[in-house]
C-alpha cells in the first residue's frame, strides 16, 4: 500500500464548498478558518500546482499573527513562525509535503512531533503522508474550476 495517495474521500466529514474568485477571496477563506482554530490543529492543503493552496496558507497564517510574508517552503519542507495569539497559539508550522516520498520522510525530519503538538501544522501536499495525519485533521482541497475560480472543499479526517 502507498501512502503518496490522494486523502481518502470516504474519510472526511460532510464537505462544506466555498467558491473564491480571486487571491484575495482565497486568502480571505484562509483567515476565516485560521480564526477558528486552535493549539494543536492540523490543517492539510491538497490541491494542484497553482490551485491557491500556498495563497489559502498565506490569510491563515496572517491571521494568526504571522506578519513576515508567506511562501511555499518547497525547498526548506518546514517553515516554523513564532506568534503570540490570544487562543494560546505560539508556533505556526508551514510544512511542504511535496519533496518527501511518504510519511517515513515525514518522521525523519522529525515532523511526527511537529503534528498534534503545541502548534499548528499547516501542511501542503499532504497526500504524501497521509500516514502521519492524525484524526481531527482539517482537509482544505483546492480545485481549479470554471473560469479561473477556486472551488475549496473543507472537511475532516476521521
Amino acid at each position: 500500500m502507498t501512502e503518496n495517495r490522494p486523502l481518502p474521500s470516504d474519510s472526511l466529514g460532510e464537505p462544506t464548498v466555498i467558491v473564491s474568485r480571486t487571491p484575495e477571496e482565497t486568502e480571505a477563506v484562509g483567515a476565516a478558518l485560521g480564526r477558528s482554530l486552535k493549539s494543536g490543529a492540523v490543517i492539510a492543503l491538497s490541491g494542484g500546482i497553482g490551485a491557491g493552496k500556498t495563497c489559502f496558507a498565506r490569510g491563515l497564517l496572517h491571521e494568526l499573527g504571522v506578519t513576515e510574508a508567506v511562501t511555499s517552503p518547497t525547498y526548506t519542507i518546514v517553515n516554523e513562525h513564532r506568534v503570540k495569539t490570544a487562543g494560546g497559539i505560539s508556533t505556526l508550522y508551514h510544512i511542504d509535503a511535496y519533496r518527501l516520498r511518504d510519511a517515513g520522510d515525514f518522521a525523519g525530519i522529525g515532523g511526527d512531533e511537529l503534528v498534534g503538538g503545541e502548534g499548528v501544522c499547516v501542511i501542503e501536499w499532504p497526500e504524501r503522508i497521509v500516514a502521519a495525519l492524525p484524526p481531527g485533521t482539517i482537509t482544505v482541497d483546492i480545485t481549479i474550476s470554471g473560469g479561473g475560480a477556486r472551488e475549496i472543499r473543507t472537511g475532516m479526517l476521521h
